[in-house]
This record gives C-alpha cells, structure tokens and sequence, in this order.
C-alpha cells in the first residue's frame, strides 16, 4: 500500500502508557456498537478458558434487548500529548487523514457536511463514552463520543492468530470503524439501536450483522475513493483485505471456535458476506451500493 508521504490527521490521540485508563461503566464496552473485532474476544475465551463463545458474543452485543450503557465517563483525567511519530502510529494518522478526505468530499456532493472521527490509540484499557475500552474486544467506535478506539497490537493478532498481513489490511480495519462513525452521522446507528431494543435476540442479530456489513462496503467506498485520488493500491493489497475479511467472518472463527455454525447467532457476517461487501463497495465507490438493509440477499 502506497501511503508514506500522503497527508496525516491531528485527529489521533495517543493514550498509551495512560496510567488512567481504566473506569467507565463497568466491565467491557456498555454502548451501542462493538467494533471488527468483537468476535475475537470470543474466540479467545473459547479457546482459553473454555468459554461458549456464543456466551461472549451475545454479552458484547448486548443480548437480544439492545439496551444501550450510555454512562459518560470523564475522560478529563487522560494526559492530552501528540501522538508518536514511529511508523506504525504515522500510518495511522494517514489512513485516518485518507478516511476524512474522502468523506468530507463525498459528503460535501450530497450537501452535507461530515465531521472527522477522532482515533484513540490505547494499550489494555482505556474510558470512553459507551464504558471501558479493552484491547481483547479489537478495535471498535463508540457513538457517544465520536471516536475509533485502537489498541495496535491486534494488526499483531491478526497476524500471528489469523494469518492475515499487510498494511491495506489494516487500513481496512481503520476504514471499517470509520463506516460505522458514518452510519452514526446518518442517523442510521440510531435507527439500528431503536429496532433492536424491539427485537428478539435473533432479529437483533441479524440487524447487527446488516450494520457491519454496511461498514465493510463503505470502507470499500472508501479505498475506491482514496485509490483514484492518490493511487493508494499496489498488487496483492486487495487479496490481504479479502483475506481479514474472510478471517473475521462468523462462520470461521465459529468453525475454528467450536467446530460448528450457528448462522442465528450471527453479528459481523459469514466471510463470504464479508467480502461480497467489501468487494461492492471496493467496485462502485457509491454509498447507495451499500445498503444492506433493503438488499434481498446478503
């Protein structure tokens, strides 16, 4: 992938070695939305501690109620530096600067303004608006405060557990959680949370699983955008982004969990859905491309 050099965001904020960054509502993340890499968490207490993985999953999401933590925890207590400038916090900041140009640009053809995300780099845990932050859960957003959380040593994960490197991989991670502060600025996280607080464990399900794959395509929108105007893409980048893709999908890190599927307990998408969405989005670079919610098949 084709990114140093290319403009970086102030939208980063560096929390790692934060002595305060524990707190917040409890244990695990209490808001609306759990990020890519919610499943993973799963899969580690399955493999770990003998855990149903199903169990974990259904607690991240929230379980069939939808019902939302929403308690604001004072992050005032986090010391506010720039930050790092390794290489693997710079490609960060260009990735997330690459999200804001193109969304500022594709929001801007609609009439509308977007507002950037700003991205939290922690290690362990830290607060946010929807609770505790913690890196077993991947990254994720939190719609309360408009912000993508991060703890860099899943792009580690991925790489030892999962088999999956590169970096437009891990900017499609970025890209994802970016999809999902998008969907918050349309008003469409809301409606999702609304539905789901009606819904049985089941339907909810399948509405989170509508809500992810609909961010897979806009990060596909994105890196279509981003290509065309900067040329972002060398051979071989696409096939590591279908590859997280695949790696991530339910059905697989079921199979490799617990040596079955169960598609009712879906959250993120099978990885074959997973990419068809991705690979929409890749292809058209068009939002209206993305809506799962009125599609026919996913």
């Amino acid at each position: 992938m084709k990114w140093e050099g290319n403009r970086e965001s102030d939208n980063v904020e560096d929390r790692r070695g934060d002595d305060n960054s524990g707190g917040g509502g409890g244990s695990g993340i209490g808001g609306r939305h759990i990020g890519i890499g919610s499943i993973v968490i799963a899969l580690v207490a399955s493999y770990f501690f003998g855990v149903n993985p199903l169990t974990v999953l259904s607690l991240l999401s929230g379980g069939g109620s939808g019902q939302v933590s929403t308690s604001q925890t004072n992050q005032s207590n986090h010391q506010v530096r720039p930050a790092a400038n390794d290489r693997e916090t710079k490609f960060v900041r260009t990735v997330l600067a690459d999200t804001e140009d193109v969304w500022k640009e594709l929001f801007s053809a609609s009439s509308a303004q977007y507002t950037a995300p700003h991205l939290v780099i922690f290690d362990t845990l830290t607060s946010t608006a929807c609770g505790k932050g913690e890196s077993a859960t991947g990254p994720f957003y939190c719609p309360s405060d408009r912000k993508v959380y991060i703890d860099l040593s899943f792009y580690r994960l991925m790489r030892d557990r999962f088999h999956v490197s590169g970096e437009f991989a891990q900017a499609y991670v970025i890209a994802h959680e970016v999809g999902h502060h998008v969907q918050n600025l349309l008003g469409i996280s809301d409606k999702v949370h609304d539905a789901r607080v009606r819904a049985s464990l089941i339907q909810g399900n399948a509405l989170s699983v509508k809500m992810e794959l609909q961010a897979d395509c806009f990060a596909g929108v994105w890196a279509f955008h981003a290509n065309q105007a900067r040329s972002i893409l060398e051979k071989g980048d696409v096939e590591t982004a279908l590859n997280a893709a695949t790696a991530i999908g339910d059905d697989a890190l079921q199979r490799k969990a617990q040596g079955q599927v169960v598609p009712d307990s879906f959250t993120h998408g099978s990885s074959e859905q997973r990419v068809r969405w991705f690979s929409r989005g890749l292809e058209s670079g068009k939002m209206e491309q993305c809506d799962t919610f009125q599609a026919k098949q996913l």
